[in-house]
């Protein structure tokens, strides 16, 4: 099955392309460590290695705990217990460019509500190329090490760690409990010299020193890991005791005195402009620093400001990695070839002879639409002087954040005399159906629906994937089978499996890769997800622009399916029911018109109807606040808050159990009004509905 590009995956489709690239990564690693009859070619197994890498990069969150990432030849993770990080691990947004720096800079001031003049320092630091661990320290006492894991759960490598001589086992004159994070490492020369014995030896040299790092510290043997030169540069912290200091920079002074490594390139910067310019500083130093860095990490130096931007569901509002320039190559276009996505999205990619950008072989790029592909940009994508791209010709590739594959040019000098211009499809490649392209949109899709045998695979994936129902023992290889084989073609066959074919396990037993354990487990897994979370099965229904995020305020605003299901039906005809949905903060019109676009299909609605007759369907969870003056009530904020902004009012009323619309109603309990309220203001006191400044509002919520 052709790759979709990774700049195209969804959440769900990422999930389970993670799953397909942990088992093929690790059948080779079986086959060539254990086995020694490698299955692959080395070029093959590294741009899957490298796959993987972009998906965990683009969703950093949803790293498996078995990840390729972490692994280096046959797995081990097995050998290690799992712990639970005291406080989870995050991953880092990224940028590419000074403009995304710039955005960043400016984020931050909106979100603290700083003006262009107020003071707002940063560090910046090398972002090092290797492992995450978190050490955790108990009266000064090493307690243990854990790498990142899934960033809740992590591997106790804590006898490993103890190799390292960068580590500190025990510490004087530090909190009572300090969790300190930071990368493991391996120099260029200590890779150079490491390879140099493995190769000696007669054993497998590694790839890069970010490998032969992880592969270290992951061994089950300690003393092979002492035997490693592995280094730590300390750059965080988990649980504290008490505070390291006021600032980001003072508390890394702090570890430094307490014995850790703390990059020397790190700094403080006073602006924008400083920053950059120690980027570049960084950027010409990255070839002699005599270890791998990928980027700079820029974080707010205030600890305060920090805990005031607080996180999002993955990734420090108070923190990004301006990751370095994507490398060049040029290589020759063979083929284009369409993919069709879980939505109908008609995917071009180019198939390239391999060719190595940056250390990697690369046989496919992402062509983005057919905007892209004639020369017109689309997307806000550089236009190449309005070259078009045709099969045949050669194009200059890059590797956005050294990972994703992409066409940067073409060398028309060099265009075969009958290479025609790229005739973009019209009809579904899969089904045949109309293809089209709908105003104000740059893909065309499929219009198959239902009957596109690439969309039902595609959303069946969608539906068992680790966000939706994650049903152990169904994955996209078993959906494939299955669907091929005509035993599902929709989510409620899913439910009726057992019944049709499940008669004495006979059926399904005897299909070759199972046997009478693994049908009787997996029967047993569906069973046990026939109870559902309201906003799980949202998302799960793959409906278009309606992510795990907007799931879930869907999911906290109506309680039930039934709820949302009757509002939605009405608001194909009622502007006071679509109001209902455009009254969410956080679910806009393109969301909503999706989502009653999709209730309102006669087909849809009606298989989504037998597959709920199959389930219990559980309210969402709603956030612990017993006692909370804001618990349950629908808050609505207008006019200027001076002493925070709308985004984090937002935050503190959401955290305190509160509902917030972007809209005055009869529903809503409570309205925040600061200088410059309007009509949202009037139509408030109209309604008799309670209304307070912001000096109210603080003293509400600082009173809690």
């Amino acid at each position: 099955m052709a790759e979709i590009d990774v700049d195209k995956l969804d959440e769900a489709s990422a999930r389970e392309e993670l799953a397909r690239l942990a088992d093929e990564l690790a059948r080779a690693n079986a086959a060539y460590h254990t086995h020694d009859a490698p299955e692959i070619p080395d070029a093959d197994y590294d741009r899957l290695k490298r796959r993987n890498a972009a998906i965990e990069e683009k969703f950093p969150h949803l790293k498996r705990t078995d990840s390729p990432s972490d692994q280096v030849g046959a797995p081990v993770a097995e050998g290690f217990g799992k712990t639970a990080h005291a406080q989870r691990m995050l991953s880092l947004g990224n940028a590419f460019e000074d403009e995304d720096v710039a955005e960043f800079v400016k984020s931050v001031r909106k979100y603290l509500g700083l003006g262009d003049e107020a003071a707002l320092a940063l560090t910046a630091e090398p972002k090092i190329d290797g492992l995450s661990l978190s050490l955790r320290y108990e009266d000064g006492r090493l307690i243990h090490a854990l790498t990142r894991g899934d960033g809740t759960m992590g591997e106790n490598v804590t006898a490993n760690a103890r190799t390292i001589s960068d580590i500190p086992t025990e510490l004087t004159n530090a909190p009572e409990v300090l969790e300190v994070r930071g990368e493991v490492y391996m120099s260029h020369e200590d890779f150079a010299a490491l390879n140099q014995r493995q190769a000696e030896a007669g054993d497998k040299t590694f790839a890069n020193p970010r490998n032969a790092a992880a592969g270290s510290l992951r061994q089950l043997d300690a003393r092979i890991t002492a035997a490693r030169p592995l280094r730590f540069f300390a750059y965080g912290w988990g649980e504290l005791s008490a505070p390291l200091a006021e600032t980001q920079f003072g508390a890394l002074e702090r570890l430094r005195a307490l014995g850790f490594q703390i990059n020397p390139l790190t700094r403080v910067c006073q602006d924008l402009s400083d920053l950059l310019k120690h980027y570049r500083r960084i950027e010409q130093q990255r070839a002699d620093l005599g270890y791998d860095i990928d980027g700079v990490v820029y974080k707010v130096d205030s600890l305060a400001y920090q805990a005031r931007l607080g996180v999002r569901s993955t990734t420090p509002r108070w923190a990004i990695a301006h990751k370095f320039p994507a490398e060049l190559a040029w290589t020759h276009l063979e083929k284009i070839e369409i993919q069709v996505g879980r939505t109908g999205a008609l995917s071009p990619v180019a198939r390239l002879t391999p060719v190595t950008v940056g250390g990697v072989v690369v046989s496919n790029a992402t062509l983005h639409n057919e905007d892209y592909i004639a020369g017109r940009g689309g997307d806000g994508l550089p236009i190449r002087d309005g070259k078009d791209i045709r099969e045949g010709d050669w194009v200059q590739v890059y590797r956005a954040g050294d990972v994703i594959p992409k066409v940067a040019d073409v060398d028309l000098s060099r265009r075969p005399k009958d290479a025609a211009p790229y005739a973009f499809p019209t009809t579904c490649p899969r089904c045949g159906s109309d293809a089209v392209r709908e105003e104000g949109d740059a893909v065309r899709r499929c219009t198959g629906g239902l009957i596109c045998p690439a969309q039902a695979v595609e959303k069946l994936k969608h539906f068992v994937s680790r966000a939706a129902f994650d049903i152990e023992g169904l994955g996209a290889k078993q959906v494939e089978q299955f669907h091929s084989d005509d035993w599902i073609a929709e989510p409620a066959d899913i439910f009726a499996l057992q019944e049709r074919y499940g008669s004495g396990l006979q059926q399904l037993k005897n299909r070759e890769g199972w046997g009478e354990k693994s049908a009787t487990n997996l029967f047993t897994a569906i069973e046990a997800k026939r109870q559902i979370a309201l906003d799980r099965l949202i998302f799960s229904l793959g409906i278009r622009h309606i992510g795990e995020a907007a799931a879930k305020l869907l999911a906290r605003h109506f309680g039930t399916w039934q709820a949302l299901a009757e509002t939605a039906e009405a608001a194909a005809g009622d502007a006071e029911a679509m109001d209902d949905f455009l009254s969410i903060d956080g679910i806009g019109a393109v969301m909503a018109n999706s989502l009653v676009t999709t209730l309102g299909q006669e087909a849809e609605r009606a298989s989504i109807n037998r597959l709920i007759a199959h389930l219990d369907i559980q309210p969402v969870a709603a956030p612990q606040t017993e006692g909370s003056p804001l618990a349950g009530k629908t808050v609505v904020f207008t006019g200027n808050l001076e002493t925070m902004s709308r985004a984090e009012a937002k935050a503190r009323a959401e955290a305190m159990g509160a509902k917030v619309s972007g809209s005055v109603s009869k529903k809503t309990d409570l309205v925040v009004a600061g200088p410059g309220a309007g009509s949202k203001a009037k139509k408030a006191i109209d309604l008799g509905v309670d209304t307070i400044d912001e000096d109210a509002w603080r003293a509400l919520i600082d009173g809690a």
